[in-house]
């Protein structure tokens, strides 16, 4: 299973608590050190069925400076893709992802599908 996170996010450090709590083993990896990759973006999006406007991180600071709310809407989906892939901080996180099964932002509900 792997932890996508930002170590400094509080819904992070929150999810990661979830986890250790409920004795999951996991890999983390800092989204601000790894950002995803436009290949990794696309099959997330893919396998999780959410609209790819979910995957933005649509409260931080640079989606907001760059105004993406307002550009989105007339984006392909391939320029969505590798704007996100441009920036981890664009990305919504936490993310869990186990083998086909991914869940984007912190839900308990959401992550306990995805770890079963």
């Amino acid at each position: 299973m792997l932890f996508i996170c930002y170590p400094k996010c509080t819904t992070c450090k929150k999810a990661q608590s979830w986890l250790n709590e409920k004795g999951i083993s996991y890999d983390v990896r800092d989204i601000k050190v790894q950002n995803p990759t436009y290949d990794e973006l696309s099959e997330w999006f893919r396998s999780s069925g959410l609209p790819l406007k979910r995957f933005f991180n649509t409260s931080g600071q640079l989606y907001r400076s760059l105004e993406i709310k307002g550009k989105l809407p007339d984006m392909t989906e391939e320029q969505a893709l590798e704007l996100l892939a441009s920036d981890g901080m664009l990305v919504k996180r936490p993310i869990l992802i186990n083998g086909s099964k991914i869940a984007v932002g912190f839900k308990e509900s959401e992550w306990l599908e995805v770890i079963k």
